[in-house]
């Protein structure tokens, strides 16, 4: 079974030796909210504390917001740009691997320097 927010950051903090309190500190929260969220007691943060907590502990910050079920903040804005065909560009790339997914993001951007291949 795949693994939870606060269960998967403690982990990750663990790993990396650092304690809550430290950890709590380095993110400006307090100690007591940390391990509230740790131990699945409140929902999963906003947005800017998981972006922080992965700079913090040098993970991926697009897996971490998937696992706190937020997106990037700037995903709005680029959707936005171009609503119907940002639109329909996810919902025909949703059911690819990662591997197609990974070609047609290298596609997209060899298209956005002006490359053709």
């Amino acid at each position: 079974m795949k693994q939870t927010f606060g269960p998967h950051i403690r982990k990750l903090r663990k790993d990396e030796g650092i304690s809550l309190r430290k950890f709590a500190e380095l993110l400006g929260i307090s100690p007591t909210y940390l391990s509230r969220l740790e131990n699945e007691k409140v929902d999963p943060p906003s947005q800017d504390l998981v972006l922080r907590m992965a700079t913090q502990l040098g993970e991926d910050p697009y897996e971490l917001l998937a696992m706190a079920r937020k997106i990037h903040p700037e995903l709005p804005e680029i959707i936005q740009s171009e609503p119907r065909e940002m639109s329909l560009l996810l919902r025909a790339a949703k059911n690819l691997s990662v591997k197609e997914l990974q070609e047609l993001r290298k596609k997209a951007e060899r298209m956005k320097v002006g490359t053709k291949t």
